[in-house]
C-alpha cells in the first residue's frame, strides 16, 4: 500500500525500473530542512558546480536527511575527474587504489568526493573469490547508482534546486523501512564481502528490515569475508561498534550468522555469560555516549572485547606459577598478537589497550602512596572506569570500585583518611562487602559508568 501510493504521487507506474531516468522529488515532495546540510558541503558542490561540472550530496547523508537527522558525514558525488576535483580546492587529497576518491579538507572537517563510477567491467581485476580488487572505471549518473549497494543509499541531492533523484527506489523502501541491494545480491556480495556486515550495520542502527532477497544469501557467503583484507574488516566493525547501536549490531551479527568466524572473539563474547553481562555493559555505555554526541575511544571498546580473553590467558598463567603482573603482561601480548594479526589494530589502539588492562591490578594496592601515583597517571580515568565496569559486572567486589570512586572525588584530607582505613591484602576478590564504603559518585551516570572514560581515558 506505502509502494502504490508513494507511486501515485511521484507518477511512478508499476514496473518501471526507474534505472536510467531518476524519479525527481522536489522540496515539498522529500520535505528536507535544507539546514541540515553542512555549510562545507555546500561549498564543495556549488565551488564545483560554478565551474561548470555536476555536484551532489550523496549516499548516507541523503538517507539521513530524508529521515530527517543531521548527518555526520556528506559525502559529494561529481562528473568532474579526481585530477579537476583536486584543483579546485586548496587542501585536497587524491586517495584509494580499488577506486580513487579525493578528500577535501576544511579544518578538521573531511568531505570525501567521489567521481560518478562506470559499470562494471568484466575484465576489472578480481581475486578467485570474485572481489573487485580495483576498478577506476567513470561513468554517467545512472550507472554510478546502480553500483552502489542499497537502495537508501543510491540516491542524490542537489543544494542548489533541493531536488532529489532516486533512480533504484529508495524513497519507497525508507518510506517501508527496508533495506534492499542493488542487483543480484549474491554478486554484489561477492564483488564486496563487507557489503554484508553493512547491511547488518544499517539494519540495527534504522531499524529496518532485511529485504528477503537480500538477507537470503548471507549464512552461505559469510565465509568470504575471510578473504576481505583485515584493515577494511576493522574499519567495517569500528563503524558497526561505534554506531550509537552497538549491542544492536552485534546481536543482528548473530542472527544472521555473520559472528562465527568473522571476529573470533564475538565468538567468545555472544556464548559466554560472564563475558557477555561484561560486554553488554561496556556496549550499552558506548551506545548512550555516542547518542549524547559524547567521544569514545577505540582502545577502551576493544580493551572491553578482549578483557575475558586476556582474563582466561591471566589465571592460566598465574596457574603455572608466574607471578600477578608478570602473567598480565603476557596474557596480554598472546591476545593482542592473536588478534592484531585478525583484527589489523593499529598500534595506539593496542598500547590503549595494554594501558587498561595493565592498570587493573594497581587499583588492589590501597595503601601507602600506590594510590596517589595511580591517580597520577594520565590513563587513570580509563582505567577507573574499567575497573567499574568489572565490578558492575560481578567480576569484582563492588566494594572496591566504591572505595576508588570516593578516593578520586576526595580531597587530599579525605584520601588520606580513605588510605589509612583500606583493607589490606587482596581487596579486588570477590567477597562478604565491607561496612565501610565511599559514597557513589554523583556523576556516575553522566560519565557513563562503565565506559564513561571511553572518552575521557582515551582522547
Amino acid at each position: 500500500m506505502i509502494k502504490k501510493f508513494i507511486r501515485k504521487i511521484l507518477g511512478k507506474k508499476e514496473g518501471a525500473n526507474g534505472n536510467t531516468e531518476p524519479v525527481v522529488l522536489g522540496p515539498g515532495q522529500h520535505k528536507i530542512d535544507p539546514k541540515l546540510v553542512s555549510s562545507n558541503a555546500l561549498r564543495v558542490t556549488q565551488t564545483l558546480q560554478d565551474a561548470g561540472y555536476e555536484a551532489f550530496v550523496v549516499g548516507g547523508a541523503v538517507r539521513d536527511l530524508l529521515l530527517g537527522v543531521k548527518p555526520k558525514d556528506f559525502d559529494i558525488a561529481t562528473n568532474a575527474t579526481p585530477e579537476q576535483v583536486k584543483r579546485l580546492f586548496r587542501r585536497a587529497f587524491i586517495i584509494g587504489k580499488r577506486f580513487q576518491i579525493v578528500h577535501v579538507m576544511f579544518g578538521q572537517d573531511l568531505l570525501e568526493v567521489t567521481t560518478f563510477r562506470g559499470a562494471s567491467q568484466d575484465n576489472a581485476p578480481k581475486d578467485e573469490h570474485g572481489r573487485v580488487l580495483r576498478d577506476n572505471n567513470f561513468g554517467p549518473q545512472h550507472e554510478d547508482a546502480a553500483r552502489r549497494d542499497f537502495t537508501i543509499n543510491a540516491m542524490y541531492y542537489n543544494p542548489a534546486t533541493q531536488e532529489v533523484l532516486d533512480y533504484h527506489g529508495g524513497i519507497e523502501d525508507i518510506a517501508s523501512k527496508q533495506l534492499r541491494i542493488i542487483g543480484q545480491p549474491e554478486a554484489r556480495y561477492r564483488e564486496d564481502p563487507v557489503r554484508m556486515l553493512r547491511v547488518v550495520r544499517f539494519a540495527a542502527k534504522l531499524q529496518f528490515t532485511i529485504e528477503p532477497a537480500t538477507r537470503a544469501p548471507i549464512p552461505v557467503m559469510a565465509p568470504l569475508i575471510n578473504n576481505v583484507p583485515a584493515a577494511r574488516v576493522f574499519d567495517e566493525m569500528l563503524k558497526l561498534l561505534m554506531s550509537g547501536h552497538a549491542l544492536a549490531c552485534l546481536q543482528q551479527l548473530r542472527k544472521e550468522g555473520l559472528h562465527h568466524g568473522l571476529l573470533p572473539l564475538l565468538d567468545v563474547v555472544l556464548e559466554q555469560p560472564i563475558s557477555m553481562k561484561f560486554v553488554t555493559l561496556a556496549l550499552e555505555s558506548t551506545d548512550r555516549r555516542v547518542m549524547a554526541g559524547k567521544g569514545v575511544s577505540p582502545g577502551f571498546l576493544f580493551a572491553s572485547l578482549l578483557w575475558h580473553q586476556v582474563l582466561e590467558k591471566w589465571n592460566a598463567y598465574k596457574a603455572a606459577g608466574e607471578s600477578p603482573i608478570p602473567a598480565l603482561h603476557l596474557a596480554a601480548d598472546d591476545v593482542l598478537e592473536d588478534q592484531t594479526e585478525k583484527l589489523a589494530l593499529q598500534r595506539r589502539i593496542g598500547s590503549d589497550m595494554r594501558d587498561i588492562w595493565s592498570m587493573q591490578p594497581r587499583f588492589e594496592r590501597r595503601q601507602g602512596k600506590a594510590p596517589i601515583k595511580l591517580l597520577e597517571n594520565p590513563r587513570f580515568r580509563a582505567g577507573y572506569d574499567f575497573l567499574l565496569l568489572r565490578c558492575e559486572s560481578g567480576e569484582l567486589d563492588a566494594e572496591l570500585g566504591e572505595w576508588w570512586t570516593a578516593f578520586y572525588e576526595a580531597d587530599p584530607e579525605q584520601r588520606e583518611e580513605l588510605i589509612a582505613n583500606a583493607p589490606s591484602g587482596n581487596g579486588g576478590a570477590k567477597r562478604k562487602r565491607s561496612p565501610r564504603r565511599g559514597p557513589r559518585s554523583r556523576n556516575r551516570g553522566e560519565n557513563g559508568g562503565g565506559s564513561g572514560g571511553s572518552g575521557d581515558g582515551g582522547e
